[in-house]
């Protein structure tokens, strides 16, 4: 697991997650996340932060396998808290956070991408919560930030996935890249001009901006969080968990 932040620009932090095969994040890796945003944000020298990723995909959400693997509820827990904390601090890093998405972006990818201040994405990628095909309930709060009510509702009941050109059409994606390898120059161009305001007044920006949104979202997303646990209290959620691992075990995965 590795999440490294670099400053190509001035002005500019990239924090980058780089998990193959697919950035489905252990527990410890939403930690990493969430502190490598936080030191970025707090960096007096940084206006604005590109959250990118390296491999096949931007997001897969958790590691699925790591939860099954662990005996009680210790890795469900980790998982819950882990998100939490990586989602809050793109949604508090005290500057503008823009989201440089490529391939994949599901479950936790939804988390993070729906608190972020802007969205690029390169032509290929796709976004979709998989979460009740899981066993899990869960960023509703970040998907509604990005959608019209029933558009996501219908998506998040049918688990499909939309394309970053449908996202572009409803709004939620600022700018389209043609592919993954100009996605950055896109993401960077971007956060650069953020970046050309005072920073003072940026971080004034994001602090009054969060607060005149309508719904808490850290709130918002514990309460979700609960019918998680819930799910898995049942039973039903370890099914559908271990469906998944089988599945991919039969592919190679």
């Amino acid at each position: 697991m590795t999440v490294s932040t670099s400053t190509p620009r001035d002005g500019v932090a990239v924090v980058t997650v780089d998990h193959p095969p697919v950035n489905a994040l252990p527990v410890r890796g939403w930690y990493d996340l969430a502190e490598a945003l936080t030191a970025a944000g707090r960096d007096q020298a940084v206006r604005a932060v590109v959250l990118a990723a390296r491999g096949r995909g931007f997001n897969a959400g958790v590691d699925i396998k790591e939860m099954q693997r662990t005996e009680g509820h210790e890795a469900l827990i980790g998982a819950n808290r882990g998100c939490a904390a990586a989602f809050a601090a793109v949604y508090e890093c005290e500057v503008p956070v823009v989201a440089a998405v490529h391939g994949h972006c599901l479950g936790g990818g939804i988390g993070l991408v729906g608190n972020a201040d802007a969205i690029v994405a390169s032509e290929d990628a796709t976004f979709g919560l998989p979460e009740l095909d899981r066993g899990a309930l869960g960023a509703a709060t970040h998907l509604s930030r990005m959608l019209p009510p029933h558009l996501m509702r219908t998506l998040y009941y049918t688990g499909r996935t939309l394309t970053a050109r449908e996202l572009h059409r409803h709004g939620a994606v600022w700018e389209l890249a043609e592919s993954a390898d100009t996605l950055p120059a896109a993401a960077l161009g971007l956060a650069e001009e953020i970046a050309g305001k005072d920073g003072y007044l940026l971080r004034l920006a994001k602090e009054a901006l969060n607060g005149i949104d309508p719904v808490d979202v850290r709130r918002s997303y514990r309460y979700e969080q609960g019918f998680t646990f819930e799910a898995n209290l049942s039973g039903v959620a370890d099914r559908h968990r271990n469906s998944f691992v089988d599945a991919r075990a039969a592919q190679g995965g």
